[in-house]
């Protein structure tokens, strides 16, 4: 499993912070596997400075964003500018290629290509400040623009074409070794971004996204982001939905659906000061329209799973039920609140139609969890059964490869046909990906200590697939329950 892979905004660096529900970003393009970079010259024609960017690039603990994007950004317009010339011009084969991509891709790609060479055009990423007639799309400006910007256009349309290259190349890869790739589905989208500029009567502008008060925040959390108008959408038929559903379907083996009891209820917080509010309001009218967008979400095709923590009531989690969609039990959650003691639910006892988790993108790590956890936590914790059958029996035992290992036997053995475990628990590192409701570069920047591809050459991280195999093997994982346990990690 994945962070989404959309177009990160500027200054940004969350993937749920996107420009678009479509493209991919083309900072993932491995730009020495682009054919017209190579024959351009490759690192080589990069100006002093970008390979300077690059080597501290590649040195920095954590992903260094700015310097990425000048990097790839150059490398990827050297790499059009010699297509255009030895390829589009010519009427090669391979600039047919891209004529191809550009027909198929056409009801997503026209409106991305458009918008973001408008915004570079214009130097103004909010499309609600670009001239009136571009700002409402009006038929003659919209043609005027295409004509206008007809070589910057086709050269975001060869940046997704490449990116789209790659990724489908990577997944072939992956599934004739058995990997199949999970995808997230985000919640939403910026205003400033070709969805919304093309449905602006689809979102509320004047109400911010977020949720409630719950776990994560005693106060709630606030997205900054525009909330749908659900009644407009339902006119369309949930036409978006239905275009996010088939672009997903493309991406992925199947994928997480973001934020699930949002296509229920959404809350937002009026602009004015307001009080926040769900929508829709009513029970009935929430039931219909998230079963009708599930509904939408499963006839992609796709396998998906409902990120439904944090607050959710009960009607969402039995209609998730009906539908037969599974949730997330992410195992420190999983307590029985009305007893005493709040004991563990025992994993092995957690339903088959249920996704198994040490933790997400957005909690700290197993590792941190329990060096923090207070000792009634701790003390209910090792009165789940696998951990007492490993031996974990104190309480106060501080956090070690022992433990770690006990943790995870106890995961893969749970009764959740899927499982995701973040890579950091897998190694119980304490390095964590986001903390939910603050802003910094500690957030979304944590990078891995080695290149994916190059894991087979590290004893420990070695070690480690080796003990995964047997934790699934050990506990039935894969043969009987037909599912391959999985490893949630991260694409930077």
């Amino acid at each position: 499993m994945i962070l989404p892979i959309g177009v990160v905004s500027p200054g940004s660096t969350s993937p749920y912070s996107s420009e678009s529900a479509m493209a991919i970003d083309p900072s993932y393009i491995a730009i020495e596997d682009v054919p017209d970079f190579v024959a351009a010259g490759g690192l080589g024609a990069l100006q002093l400075e970008s390979r300077a960017d690059l080597d501290a690039a590649r040195a920095a603990p954590r992903v260094d964003y700015a310097r990425v994007h000048r990097v790839k950004d150059e490398a990827l317009n050297i790499a059009f500018d010699r297509f255009y010339r030895d390829e589009w011009e010519q009427l090669s084969t391979r600039a047919a290629a891209l004529g191809g991509y550009i027909s198929r891709e056409r009801w997503w790609l026209d409106d991305w290509a458009l918008y973001a060479s408008l915004v570079e055009s214009l130097r103004e990423q909010d499309w609600r400040k670009w001239p009136e007639p571009l700002r409402d799309r009006h038929t003659d400006a919209i043609h005027e623009a295409r004509r206008q910007l007809a070589r910057d256009v086709l050269r975001q349309q060869y940046f997704q074409w490449i990116a789209d290259d790659q990724w489908h190349r990577a997944r072939v890869a992956a599934r004739a070794e058995g990997v199949t790739v999970f995808g997230d589905m985000p919640f939403m989208v910026l205003a400033e971004s070709p969805d919304v500029w093309v449905r602006p009567d689809e979102v509320m502008f004047d109400v911010s996204l977020g949720v409630p008060p719950d776990a994560f925040s005693e106060t709630g959390q606030d997205w900054t982001l525009p909330t749908y108008r659900w009644s407009r959408i339902a006119e369309t038929g949930y036409s978006w939905m239905r275009q996010r559903a088939r672009r997903m379907a493309e991406l992925y083996d199947g994928y997480r659906v973001d934020h699930l009891v949002g296509l229920y209820r959404t809350y937002g917080r009026p602009l004015s000061g307001a009080p926040a509010f769900f929508n829709p309001a009513d029970e009935a009218t929430q039931i219909a329209q998230g079963e009708a967008i599930l509904r939408i979400l499963l006839e992609s095709g796709s396998v998906i799973i409902a990120e439904d923590l944090g607050v959710v009531p009960d009607f969402v989690r039995d209609s998730l039920a009906r539908l037969d969609v599974p949730g997330c039990k992410v195992i420190r959650w999983e307590r029985d609140w009305n007893a005493g003691g709040h004991p563990f639910r025992d994993p092995a006892s957690y339903p088959a139609r249920s996704a198994a988790m040490t933790g997400t993108h957005d909690t700290e790590t197993m590792a941190e969890w329990w060096t923090r956890a207070s000792e009634d936590e701790r003390r209910a914790a090792v009165n789940i059964p696998a951990l007492r059958a490993a031996g974990i029996t104190d309480p106060h035992t501080i956090w070690n490869d022992t433990l770690r290992d006990a943790w995870l036997r106890t995961i893969f053995a749970s009764g959740s046909t899927e499982l995701f475990i973040p890579i950091q628990d897998i190694f119980g590192w304490t390095d964590r990906i986001n903390i939910p409701a603050t802003i910094g570069d500690h957030n979304w920047t944590w990078r891995l200590p080695w290149r994916v591809d190059q894991f087979a050459a590290h004893s420990l991280a070695d070690e480690r697939a080796r003990f995964c195999s047997g934790a699934a093997r050990d506990s039935g994982r894969g043969k009987v329950k037909s599912q391959k346990s999985k490893v949630e990690s991260t694409k930077r």
